[in-house]
This record gives C-alpha cells, structure tokens and sequence, in this order.
C-alpha cells in the first residue's frame, strides 16, 4: 500500500499542479480533461496492473517499446520533415514521452542488454529529430552509472549528449501555448506559480530517484529521464511533461511507475 501511494503521489503532484496552471491560465477546457483522464489512467495502472515477466518476455516488451519509437518516421504526421507524434484517431501522443519511461524501466532491470536497448532509443530520437527524448535517454544513462556504476553508461551518455544537440539545432518547432517552455514562459509573467509549478516537478524527481519502491538502478534511470525531458523543455520548444498540456508523458510515466512497481521477473 505504501509503495503504490508513493508512485501515485510521485504521479499526482505535477500533474495536479499542471491541471491547476492550465485553469488558471485560461487554457482550453480540453486541455484539462484530456490530462486529468491521462491522470486517471495512469493512477489506474498503478492501482491494478500486476504482471509477472520471464526474462524473455521483459526483453519482447523492451522491443516492442523501441519499435513504437520508431512508427511516426512510418507514419507521420510530418512537421517540417519532424515526425515525434504516435497518430491514434483523434489524438497524436509524443513518441517519446510515451515510450520512453517504461523501456528505461525495462532497460535498467537488463544488465546485459541496458547499452543497446538506450542506444536504440537515441537512434530514434536523432532520426525524428528529438532532443527531448535524447536528452532523456543521457539523464537516464547518468542514472544508471550512478546506481550501478556501469561504465558502459558513460559512453551511452556521450553519445546522446552529442545526439542531443545535433536533434536540437534540427528539430526546433514552434512552442505551442500550454504545451512548450511553460515553466519559462510563466516565469516572466507569474515567478511564484513558475516556482510552484517546479516545486512540483522537484518533488516528483525526488520520489522517483528515493522513495519508489523499486531497485536503485530503476529509480536514478526513471528520474534522470524525468530531468532530461524537463530539462529539454527549459532550453528549447520542447513540451514540459507532466505539467503542461500532453497526455503521452502522463500515461507514459504511469506505465512506467506501474512496472516499477508492479512487475516482477519469473
């Protein structure tokens, strides 16, 4: 009971923070209501699934995430030759954020495969281009070489580093309203709803990283992926994950504290 209240308090803080930024903002009303069902899915997820994994069927998951990082350069929708959006119906959800937290999980729980499995994430992520997701993957990366001390991470981390900027002066759209740059936009209007609204962020970071009820190599690498998104979102047009308009990473971060939490391996 205690672990699944830290992983949806972890989950609830920022994104109830960003439901209260959004209202108060003036934000469309759907803006709301798409995050606060995003919300409630991923707390759900939290709640009831429980699943058991061989190390096969961990390793058939960790590829099947990959994959899905990989179907908007198949299928669009393109953005000035940018393709980063999952099309389902009505809705786009940001590959990465989508994706990404749950296959760090896996990758973190993969001694032997960890390296591969991050590098072909970044692989994505610079064909998109994404730096975002890059970003995400060289934090995580760091997570990982600070829990295990794996020097494998180190080079991963370089890499994404320079695949990081490379995504980033190819791959700059226009911040949209409520979804980009929030924290920097707000900070010139609003400081002390910006510092709310990071105490917010701050406070999840430190769940994940020391109270997830998860392996220490799961919560650096689950962490150091929440700070590189949002890291991303302060230096460039990037969307703010958990606390500005978006439902992937919401549901993104909700399956992963989910199999953090949850899964376990036969």
């Amino acid at each position: 009971m205690a672990g699944r209240m830290v992983c949806a308090i972890a989950l609830g803080i920022p994104v109830l923070a960003g439901l209260a930024y959004l209202v108060l903002s003036g934000a469309p009303l759907a803006y709301g209501a798409g995050n606060g069902l995003s919300l409630a899915i991923g707390l759900a997820a939290i709640a009831f699934l429980r699943v058991r994994l061989s190390d096969r069927q961990y390793r058939i998951l960790a590829v099947l995430l990959l994959l899905s990082l990989y179907v908007p350069l198949l299928t669009g929708p393109h953005v000035n030759s940018i393709a980063r959006w999952l099309p389902l119906g009505p809705v786009a959800l940001h590959a990465g954020a989508l994706a990404l937290p749950a296959l760090i999980v896996l990758a973190a729980r993969d001694d032997d495969y960890a390296p591969p499995i991050l590098l072909a994430a970044l692989l994505a992520a610079s064909l998109q281009p994404d730096a975002a997701t890059g970003l995400a993957v060289m934090m995580a990366a760091i997570g990982l070489y600070n829990a295990n001390g794996d020097w494998r991470m180190v080079p991963v981390a370089g890499i994404a580093f320079i695949a990081s900027i490379s995504a980033g002066l190819r791959g700059e759209l226009p911040a949209q309203p409520f979804v980009e740059r929030v924290l920097v936009d707000l900070a010139l209007h609003q400081p002390f709803a910006a510092l709310g609204l990071a105490a917010a962020l701050l406070a999840s970071f430190l769940l994940i990283a020391h109270a997830l009820p998860a392996e220490k190599p799961v919560r650096h690498a689950l962490a150091g992926s929440l700070f590189g998104f949002s890291l991303a979102a302060l230096v460039s047009n990037y969307p703010s994950v958990l606390i500005g308009y978006g439902a992937a990473p919401i549901l993104g971060y909700g399956l992963a504290l989910a199999l953090a939490r949850h899964t376990r391996r036969d």
